[in-house]
């Protein structure tokens, strides 16, 4: 073969081999790009069908306070030598304040301190109220007291115990100037009167409130009919504490939010609200919160010995509505369910082929 004709054959010969190269590497491209995708398999887990009770409920906005503040007013005139902390709480014969070193005593009752009350006073409910106390706080113990509307010598002689004990002259006589008549007892929510300065007769002293821990709960007006007094609920504090407690009352009188007073052309009116009062079954869970804003949980719906699964088991069916699929010996069915009510993980099912302790597939993650 001569050298021309050589070197014709190994150039055929290259060609054919790179052509075969390439249709072997074309092939291997396609194969590798053009392979279905991998399926993704969900590991899944059962669940027990239940039979149970269920409820929904309403989240309402609310603020945690101690309910409206009030005014006390001095009945002693003179140097404030003494006045409680603010936060602090006054009990029933507790001291409120002191005057020119003397103390003014809260003492539990609706009708105010008006006169000095001694043998000889004309019968009144007032009589009653201080009675009433020098009977519950032990100075009467011995003596031939009744609770009424007369002022007795046993009421003198009780009078007199409780004075000395308090640190004021025993005369027996129950002065103006010693006592203020008011529910009792009371949480100071400011001093009028600061510590030396001069208080006259009738000046207002303290500002208190109630001792127990209340909620306001904002209730939209087209809800109202979800909340009643005496109603359940569950107040969730800044910390994320649950409390139970219970709805006192709800407002009649709607209000809307930025509708109250000041000028200014700014927005006005806002969502419409009605206010209701709810008190804390564990008044100490909320020691150290005042207007801390909480929310309260209302139930709105419940339902009984119903069946309900994980609400991850739905399945939704290609022709409408749901299922879950069942695991039992033969393997797994599907089975046709109509969701009911919704609480936290679980839904409320219906199915005639569907009973409690059966097994439902859920994912496992």
């Amino acid at each position: 073969m001569r050298r021309g004709e050589r070197s014709a054959v190994y150039w055929t010969l290259t060609t054919c081999v790179l052509v075969a190269a390439a249709a072997v590497g074309g092939g291997a491209w396609t194969a590798a790009h053009s392979a279905p995708p991998a399926r993704t398999v969900v590991p899944t887990a059962t669940a027990t069908v239940q039979s149970t009770t269920l409820s929904s409920t309403t989240q309402l906005s609310g603020t945690l306070g101690h309910g409206a503040s009030r005014t006390l007013f001095s009945p002693a005139g003179g140097t404030v030598t003494g006045v409680p902390a603010v936060g602090s709480t006054v009990a029933d014969g507790g001291a409120l304040l002191s005057v020119d070193g003397l103390p003014v005593v809260l003492v539990d009752g609706a009708v105010p301190a008006w006169r000095d009350l001694a043998v000889g006073s004309a019968p009144g409910a007032d009589v009653a109220q201080l009675e009433q106390y020098l009977v519950s706080a032990g100075f009467a113990a011995g003596l031939d007291l009744t609770v009424d509307q007369d002022y007795t010598w046993a009421t003198a002689t009780a009078v007199a115990r409780w004075q000395r004990a308090v640190g004021l002259p025993a005369t027996g006589v129950a002065a103006r100037s010693e006592l203020v008549f008011a529910p009792a007892p009371v949480r100071v929510v400011a001093v009028a009167a600061p510590l030396g300065s001069r208080i006259s007769d009738g000046q207002p002293a303290l500002e208190v409130g109630s001792t127990a821990a209340e909620v306001t709960a904002d209730v939209p007006a087209a809800q109202t009919y979800l909340v009643h007094a005496g109603d359940r609920v569950t107040v969730t504090l800044p910390s994320g504490q649950t409390v139970p407690g219970s709805v006192t009352g709800v407002s009649t009188v709607a209000e809307a939010a930025g509708s109250g007073g000041g000028g200014g052309g700014g927005q006005q009116g806002g969502p419409v609200t009605v206010p209701a009062t709810v008190v804390l079954d564990d008044p100490a869970a909320a020691a150290g919160l005042d207007q801390a804003p909480v929310t309260v949980q209302v139930t709105d719906r419940t339902v009984h010995d119903v069946l309900a699964v994980p609400i991850t088991a739905l399945v939704a069916l290609a022709g409408g509505g749901y299922g879950v699929y069942v695991v039992d010996r033969g393997g797994r069915r599907l089975v046709a369910v109509t969701p009911g009510l919704f609480s936290g993980t679980l839904v409320q099912v219906g199915s005639g082929s569907l009973r409690a302790g059966d097994r439902v597939v859920i994912p496992s993650s």
